[in-house]
């Protein structure tokens, strides 16, 4: 989170393009300077400086571990045979001073690893206590009779455990700052001048997480110069729309002025996603509706297509009966006749007469035979066609099922490309937040002035517009910092200066 990033939300309230330009940037009340001034000199000097304390604080603090060390370890041991350790005063005054070490080495490594526990850094001060009094107690009178001996033997332990709790520390402000948990406490003047309103002030900060003092008051600044931008325009903060108060009533929850005017509109969306959602949901439930409708229908139309097969060959099987039995039948009266005719042959006439109806009845039974074999090859016929529509239905469904699975898979390419997109989008913001922050950390070990630090914000603007200052509007400028055209004319040109000079954020 940079510290830059808040005067202009004030700047960015959705009000009107006149009240936006009445707010005024924090950037505004720094007076111009007539010509930019080099100020490579003084970081050179203060660079200098930082590397030579740091040399001295790297040589020197083993130095005075090493001496503390060593002169505790001399104390404790005499004290130890004093107390009638024997040859374990030897290792006595290892296991305590060490110990303190092991004990803060732990803490280290848990914070590290992100999963602190508190006891070691108890017991190490526990050791911490132990250590100093024995040391204390190993001039050979009581505390109370030699406070001069006791404390020149306390101090020599104190240099050891000094050391070691600014290596620590140092470690812990490491970790911090990588997880982006950097704070800064509120300075003491402010607790003198006003302990009620920094009291309120130190107490969003904790609750809120924010993580510098510059950040918090830079808040609160733009907090009130947006109240009093609503006064100005509708007389009243009460008399104010809704959704222009959002900032007044959602600083008390940590919220910055951007982020409670955008509050609507990450609503809309939520609503709109929810709704789109439930449409979705709704379409796939009416798919799946119209998927079993589809699959119920075609499994009636098999049924009935096997019903009536089957009752076709019953009457097939039924006519051919039938005929058979028409034929015997036939057969078994032309035996008769002829049979009648050997024996009745007396009667000629009568026998030919005979005759004649047997074949007539013949030729009948012929006939109703052929009209059985045609409704035979009808009701085979439409047997065919049922099974033909059966056939072309169960095609119909494999092609519906594969339309379907299709429009699933697009569906699912789809949105995995939109995801990827989304993942993408987040990542380069991710990168551009890095190198926002890194080069903020760079600016606060320079100690710059809040205009030195808006030129340089503008350089990185220059560089993400495509290196060149004339690829970056001037519009662009005014409207990010809430400034006139002129003052972001004059903001672009010290940042080109800058960039001249060879200024190049890290990450970038």
């Amino acid at each position: 989170m940079t510290i830059a990033a808040t005067p202009p939300t004030a700047a960015k309230a959705p009000i009107t393009p006149a009240t936006r330009q009445g707010i005024p940037d924090a950037h505004d009340r720094v007076p111009a300077a007539s010509a930019p001034v080099p100020a490579a000199p003084r970081r050179d000097r203060s660079e200098t400086t930082v590397r030579g304390v740091t040399v001295l604080a790297l040589v020197g603090g083993p130095i005075l571990a090493g001496i503390g060390f060593a002169g505790s370890y001399k104390a404790l041991q005499g004290l130890g045979k004093a107390k009638g350790f024997g040859d374990f005063s030897y290792v006595f005054p290892i296991g305590l001073d060490a110990g303190i070490i092991v004990l803060l080495a732990l803490d280290l490594l848990l914070i590290r690893r992100r999963t602190p526990w508190p006891v070691l850094r108890l017991l190490a001060h526990t050791f911490t206590v132990g250590t100093v009094v024995f040391n204390a107690a190993s001039g050979g009178k009581p505390i109370s009779e030699d406070l001069v001996g006791a404390g020149m033997h306390a101090v020599i332990p104190l240099m050891f455990i000094a050391s070691v709790e600014a290596g620590r520390r140092l470690v812990i402000r490491i970790t911090d700052m990588e997880d982006g948990r950097q704070t800064d406490g509120v300075p003491l003047h402010r607790w003198l001048l006003a302990p009620r309103p920094t009291f309120a002030l130190w107490r969003r900060m904790k609750l809120w997480d924010v993580p510098t003092y510059a950040e918090a008051i830079e808040r609160e600044q733009a907090l009130k110069v947006y109240r009093v931008m609503l006064e100005r325009r509708y007389g009243s903060v009460r008399k104010a729309p809704s959704d222009v108060r959002l900032p007044l009533t959602m600083a008390a929850y940590g919220l910055t002025i951007d982020e409670a005017l955008e509050l609507p509109r990450v609503e809309a969306e939520r609503e709109k996603a929810l709704e789109d959602a439930q449409k979705a949901a709704e379409a796939t439930a009416a798919e799946r509706e119209a998927d079993r409708a589809a699959g119920a229908q075609i499994a009636a139309l098999k049924r009935q297509g096997a019903v009536q097969a089957a009752q076709h060959e019953v009457n097939a099987a039924t006519g051919q009966a039938e005929t058979r039995a028409r034929a015997e039948l036939v057969a078994a009266e032309r035996a008769v006749t002829a049979e009648t005719e050997a024996i009745e042959s007396a009667s000629v006439a009568e026998a030919k007469a005979r005759e004649a109806a047997a074949e007539l009845a013949a030729a009948e039974a012929r006939q109703r035979a052929a009209g059985i074999d045609q409704a035979a090859a009808e009701t085979e016929r439409s047997a065919i066609e049922t099974r033909a529509r059966a056939a072309e239905a169960e095609a119909r469904e494999e092609d519906a099922k594969t339309a379907t699975e299709k429009a699933r898979a697009d569906r699912g390419e789809a949105e995995a490309r939109a995801a990827e997109a989304v993942l993408a989008a987040a990542e380069t913001r991710r990168r551009a937040a890095e190198i926002e922050r890194a080069a903020v950390e760079v600016e606060d070990v320079a100690r710059l002035s809040p205009k030195e630090r808006t030129h340089r914000k503008v350089a990185r603007m220059i560089l993400a517009a495509g290196g060149h200052p004339e690829h970056l509007p001037i519009n662009d400028v005014a409207e990010a910092f809430g400034v006139s055209v002129s003052t972001a004319s004059d903001y672009r040109a010290a940042a080109a200066v800058l960039l001249a000079q060879g200024y190049q954020p890290e990450g970038m």
